[in-house]
């Protein structure tokens, strides 16, 4: 079974983890929008990214896995449309391409990987330390993003039981 584990947002990743191994990681494609050199995920290259990985498999055997966002309190107003935006898109794409979506709250699979209330680099430490041959893509602090990626479809793999 391809997991396909998505921490989602502008900073997010993509992670394809085929039967507890991880064959992928990769940052959300994100594009330039408007005069303001602001990002916004780009919808093209995610489906595209997404094609590129799943040709092989039946859809049977493919489970999408989004962390299940929501608003977090002092984060504005207009990063909060753009989070919710982006949260929309992975959706959207999902659907269209008839994928099966689950989605994980992070309480629920930072608690499994023992990991409420730390620091947000404590995620990378984890990957690491389950996925060490994988280390080498998690060095720099930045690739926490990819490790939460990562831990979501991990999760999904150990708890989901096929019915």
């Amino acid at each position: 079974m391809l997991i396909i584990g998505i921490d989602p947002g502008i900073s997010g990743s993509i992670c394809f983890l085929e039967d507890g191994i991880i064959k992928d990681v990769i940052e959300m494609p994100t594009m330039i929008e408007g005069k303001k050199n602001k990002k916004q995920v780009n919808g093209s290259q995610i489906f595209n990214e997404i094609s590129s990985r799943i040709k092989t498999y039946e859809k049977k055997n493919i489970k999408v896995v989004v962390e299940q966002v929501s608003a977090m309190p002092g984060q504005g107003v207009t990063s909060m449309f753009n989070f919710g935006q982006s949260f929309g898109i992975l959706k959207g794409i999902c659907s269209a391409m008839q994928l099966p979506i689950y989605f994980v709250r992070p309480a629920k699979w930072k608690k499994y990987f023992n990991l409420i209330n730390s620091e947000k680099d404590a995620s990378r430490t984890r990957a690491i330390e389950i996925f060490p041959y994988f280390s080498s893509n998690l060095s720099k602090k930045k690739d926490s993003n990819k490790a939460d990626a990562i831990l979501i479809a991990s999760y999904f793999h150990e708890t989901y039981k096929n019915d």
